[in-house]
């Protein structure tokens, strides 16, 4: 009897042994279980917080999203109503009695109400088309909404009659408009956008705006209820001023529209005072740069007395809101690849209250989140670090931030991820300070040598940064030193940092990325005999850039590229906004510039085996970029190899299974040269 009791402990020991010594790394599938909060919003009174809880379908192969409720100090999260369909734009009542939502149905979204007592639900509306935007009157008897009025498309030529009971192609698509296509949404029908307002108890939505000018959905009611301040490009030559756009308001019972500023550039997404009296918004002067600063402005609710508030922060700011005494306001900015929200008064003193806000992107480490006040100062926002993805979080007056929900608990518990560090190094170009990041793979062990993977973030007017990422947790689960730094042009930095690659792209950016590399291989983290690049849309032309430019890369997966800049700026559905930001002119008056840009200029000097990976669908880098890519090293006899994913756009990784597919792609093509 005794040794099989001495058996069973030793057999027990092992099994605990086991379990706390090793957990596995991520694994592909596993991205199928990742959850995200989005959008949290909290009562007015701040004992509540209703949240969008988004997540994965492994049978449906798509994205998921409820709305869900949980206290404030972490207890009772649940499901807010029974419906499986998409819910989103949850918005409480001034009094907090109510939530305001939109819900998908077989028909289109719909406006729906939730009383927060009783839990009943009721339909408000009967749309034609999707509300965004939704905005409640400060008296509660009142939604504002944005919706598309659609028009009938041109017609030119009238088809003869076909025959009783024929069947005929579809008719021809005629299109006069300059922007007539955007990736991920395809061919968009005839139509503008307006402002529309419905009683709260439901009842027939009344159109506020008109003409054939886009109202932008951001907008706010001043405190009377009377007027709707919103920002459009009302311009007569609006089509090609597109950059631009003006802060305006509206009278609700006469429609009556007043325009209150008037500069050469974006104003947008007004914010008025507590006290009606002043507007805040964002904007800049247009320069026609590759990247200029969003600066917070303030007027008069008549549009005089303009003045600039964030003019010492040097920083995009994003996402702003009033303090209840009006005394300053709340707002999002990036920093050194960390989103934060700070405070700032109406003299321009800024005060950061929370950092590593973000965490609604799964796939890289881009910039994310957002966040609400209560009326008592208590602040709901996505927190996420390296660790996992946007999880709820809550900043109280005087106490330290506080994490309430934990989504992941279940899959990430179980995995052992990879360590990010940041890192930061000099520029050889001109001294600068280049910041980036690595990640070790999980169980690292500092006395071995292990391959690095270099992964070029897109944009290039874009930022990486200390946030979640299931790619290159990936990558780094498969034996991989990650890198993935942020060049000169990335935000974060300043305007003047973002702006080095006007007219100049690529230029020195591809200097800051190799000496992170060479700083890599000197300190020992990198093996400079087991080098592999990649990266997707500005990523993706780096990466071919970089090819073209040195052989000391095992093997390239190139992304979603730009090839050619003077093909692609012709084909994109952003076609018309690249000349002069870019390249000066247009490319039929600037060719040799647009060309030695291009990085099939250098296909010739390419001796790195390729894979060239591209969505069917894409818009924005178009197939036919990635295909001059494939077939000019086909033609020079490069080890090469086009992987084209069907359905999907230039969110390349959109469906989850997507994501997986680039994934494992890239990590074969690696493979077969490690």
């Amino acid at each position: 009897m005794c040794k099989y009791k001495v058996f069973l402990v030793a057999l027990l020991g092992a099994i605990v042994s086991f379990g706390q010594v090793k957990k596995n790394a991520l694994e592909a599938l596993d991205v199928f279980e990742l959850e995200f909060v989005s959008d949290p919003q909290i009562s007015p009174n701040g004992n509540q917080i209703v949240y969008c809880r988004n997540g994965f379908d492994i049978m449906k192969d798509n994205s998921k999203r409820n709305l869900w409720m949980i206290n404030a100090d972490g207890s009772n999260n649940r499901k807010l109503t029974s419906r499986e369909l998409r819910e989103g734009q949850a918005r409480w009542s001034p009094k907090g009695d109510r939530i305001a939502f939109v819900s998908s149905t077989s028909e289109g979204a719909e406006l729906y109400m939730y009383w927060v007592s009783t839990g009943q639900i009721a339909k408000l509306s009967q749309l034609p088309e999707s509300p965004s935007g939704l905005t409640w009157s400060p008296d509660g008897l009142a939604l504002a909404f944005s919706m598309k009025v659609n028009l009938k498309a041109p017609v030119l030529a009238h088809m003869p009659e076909k025959p009783k009971g024929a069947t005929w192609a579809q008719p021809a698509r005629i299109t006069d408009r300059l922007k007539h296509e955007a990736d991920g949404a395809g061919y968009l029908s005839p139509g503008f956008s307006h402002i529309f307002i419905i009683p709260s108890q439901g009842g027939t939505a009344r159109q506020l705006t008109h003409g054939n000018y886009n109202h932008k959905s951001n907008f706010s009611f001043s405190p009377k209820g009377d007027e709707i301040y919103f920002s459009s490009n009302r311009n007569e030559n609006w089509e090609y001023d597109f950059r631009n756009s003006e802060v305006y308001k509206i009278n609700i019972a006469t429609k009556e529209i007043q325009q209150l500023t008037s500069q050469q550039g974006p104003d947008y997404a007004p914010k008025v005072s507590p006290k009606g009296d002043l507007v805040a918004f964002l904007g800049f002067k247009d320069n026609i740069q590759a990247h200029q600063t969003t600066k917070l402005f303030v007027m008069r609710n008549n549009g005089s007395e303009r003045q600039l508030i964030s003019g010492n922060l040097d920083r995009n700011v994003t996402n702003i809101n009033w303090s209840k005494d009006g005394k300053g306001l709340y707002f999002m900015y990036d920093d050194k690849g960390n989103t934060k929200i700070g405070y700032i008064t109406l003299s321009g003193k800024v005060t950061t209250l929370v950092d590593n806000v973000g965490g609604t992107i799964l796939g890289r480490p881009y910039a994310s989140g957002s966040y609400s006040i209560s009326s008592e100062k208590t602040i709901a926002f996505t927190q996420s670090t390296p660790a996992y993805p946007a999880e709820l979080a809550l900043l109280e007056t005087k106490r330290p931030v506080k994490k309430i929900t934990d989504l992941n608990a279940d899959i990430l518990e179980q995995r052992t991820l990879g360590e990010v560090e940041e890192v930061w190094y000099k520029s050889s170009y001109d001294g600068r300070d280049i910041q980036g990041w690595i990640v070790t793979p999980p169980f690292y062990d500092a006395t071995k040598s292990y391959p690095l993977i270099v992964e070029n973030h897109g944009g290039p007017i874009l930022n990486y940064g200390d946030r979640f990422s299931a790619e290159i947790q990936l990558y780094a689960a498969d034996g991989y030193v990650v890198f993935y730094p942020n060049p000169r042009g990335s935000t974060s930095y300043g305007e003047e940092f973002g702006n080095l690659l006007y007219n100049n792209y690529p230029g020195q950016d591809y200097n800051d990325v190799m000496d992170g590399v060479d700083y890599l291989i000197k300190k020992g983290v990198a093996n400079k005999d087991k080098l592999f690049v990649t990266g997707g849309s500005a990523g993706g032309i780096m990466t071919a850039w970089m090819i073209g430019k040195n052989k000391r890369f095992k093997a390239a997966v190139v992304a979603k590229p730009v090839i050619n800049w003077i093909s692609k700026t012709l084909v994109a559905d952003n076609y018309y906004g690249y000349a002069n930001s870019r390249y000066p002119g247009q490319p039929w008056e600037n060719f040799e510039t647009y060309w030695k840009f291009s990085p099939i200029s250098l296909v010739g000097a390419i001796e790195t085996p390729t894979m060239v990976m591209v969505g069917m669908d894409d818009l924005r880098t178009p197939p036919s970029e990635a295909k001059q890519l494939y077939h000019a090293l086909k033609l020079r006899k490069i080890e090469t190899v086009l992987v084209e994913l069907p359905g999907a756009s230039h969110s390349i990784a959109r469906r989850p299974s997507q994501l997986i597919s680039k994934v494992v792609h890239t990590l074969a093509w690696f493979q077969k040269f490690r």
